[in-house]
């Protein structure tokens, strides 16, 4: 079995805390309200349970050198990869060898710890970045990210925690623990896409060719034996995992069941609160600057713009390969950078509601559904097909599979009684068809909502 995580577009957040239900308060005495009293028993027995949980797997990094000879560059050639051993239990008698792969998102790192292909395998391509970092479609913040770890391996931490749908415990992660687990780290500012140069900055885009590198690697070191695979990634990582679903499929016989997941990467191409198209602006800058065009989904860009093509939007419909969306309805990425960024906000109106949904005024919280219905508008095709999935749960977050306290732990984000991992888990192996959308924000009182200080 193999599990692949591809690069993921999501910030640290340093200056944040979380609450533990979404409503906000009505304005009365709190210690007399009972759904306060309730949700604040709920995060004090989360917060006990989750203190004392094991620590989790610690992975080093390991350098794929044979990508200087293929013109990926060392440099950005990375991945974390882990191996556990197999353990008792439903895939092993399910499958006659069980072998799966799983990628997902987050920068382009690679560690070695026993990568056997009897055993299941999960391989994870993604990236971590801090706000405003992920993609580079500048020069000058090209030039800039070169000099960090979102640019170069040479700034990574030296290990990486694997939580989440990485982790290798039967209590945290049911269906996917026994996998061999690979991280791809990305760093090419590009969702593995581009393949440009600009020598006088001395820049090279080379994220199309650092994908086929890795491929190639994975599958000289037992990824080809493989009779199970799932793809994944978080944010630009679940972009990359979008683009790259049919050409991760077709790396393995027909008899394999391979899948995809994509985890907050339905990045919308929608108005800002000015009516300007703030990412739409900005993709521009990573096709044109990455040279994308010849990489991008051909279906789409015989049809559309190949700035357009760079949107999950236009292109989710027509993946061939079954495909699963995670996505919070109210992405905190998307709040800041793509609906309500500095930019757009002249008079600073929503410098509050963009840090904490709580502040929001009800005109803001209006348009916020808006953008709601507009991402259930775009999975709607999407949604008609029953080999695909959905988890849009109507919380303030970004990226929750990575997360432990968003992908399976107690109190962790559910609708309808079915949480995160419990969804994919049974959407992957063919238990149920999933197709789960959340009620309009306030109603969910489950999420692990992000606010900034």
């Amino acid at each position: 079995m193999y599990g692949l995580t591809m690069c993921s577009l999501t910030w640290k957040c340093v200056n944040c805390f979380e609450f533990e239900h979404s409503q906000p308060l009505p304005l009365q005495d709190w210690n007399n309200n009972v759904t306060y009293k309730a949700a604040a028993a709920e995060a004090e027995a989360f917060a006990y349970a989750y203190a004392r949980r094991t620590p989790p797997l610690m992975v080093g990094l390991t350098l794929v050198n044979a990508a200087a000879s293929k013109g990926a560059g060392t440099f950005l050639l990375l991945l974390t990869l882990t191996s556990s051993p197999p353990l008792p239990g439903r895939f092993i008698t399910r499958v006659p060898h069980p072998q799966r792969i799983w990628i997902r998102g987050k920068q382009l790192a690679r560690s070695i710890g026993g990568f056997k292909p009897p055993p299941k395998h999960l391989l994870s391509l993604s990236f971590f970045l801090k706000q405003g970092g992920g993609w580079c479609n500048s020069i000058r913040k090209c030039v800039f990210s070169k000099k960090t770890r979102h640019g170069s391996s040479h700034y990574m931490e030296k290990q990486i925690p694997f939580e989440g749908i990485l982790s290798n415990k039967a209590e945290e992660n049911p269906d996917f623990y026994n996998w061999n687990r690979v991280k791809v780290r990305y760093c090419d500012g590009g969702s593995f896409s581009g393949d440009s140069q600009n020598e006088a900055a001395q820049l090279y885009f080379r994220g199309q060719r650092i994908w086929s590198v890795v491929m190639e690697d994975l599958m000289s070191k037992g990824m080809r034996y493989a009779n199970q695979a799932l793809l994944s990634g978080c944010s630009a990582g679940g972009l990359a995992a979008i683009l790259h679903c049919d050409e991760f499929r077709h790396l393995f016989p027909r008899t394999a069941r391979v899948k995809c997941l994509s985890d907050a990467g339905l990045f919308l191409d929608v108005p800002d609160i000015s009516g300007w198209r703030t990412l739409r602006y900005m993709f521009a800058g990573v096709v044109m600057l990455q040279g994308m065009q010849k990489n991008l989904p051909q279906g789409c860009t015989k049809r559309f713009n190949p700035i357009m093509c760079f949107f999950p939007q236009r292109l989710i419909a027509s993946v061939r390969t079954p495909l699963f969306l995670v996505n919070t309805a109210y992405d905190t990425w998307q709040i800041q950078v793509s609906l309500a960024p500095a930019s757009a906000d002249h008079h600073g109106n929503w410098n509050g509601c963009r840090k904490n949904y709580a502040r929001c005024t009800g005109s803001q919280i209006s348009f916020l559904q808006g953008f709601r219905n507009q991402m259930l508008h775009a999975v709607r095709g999407f949604s008609r097909l029953k080999k695909n999935g959905l988890f849009i749960n109507s919380c303030f977050a970004h990226c929750q599979t990575e997360r432990q306290d968003t992908w399976f732990s107690p109190g962790s984000p559910h609708i309808k009684s079915k949480g995160i991992a419990e969804s994919v888990g049974n959407w992957y192996f063919d238990r149920a068809v999933i197709m789960a959308i959340d009620c309009p924000y306030p109603c969910d009182h489950t999420c692990h909502n992000l606010v900034f200080k």
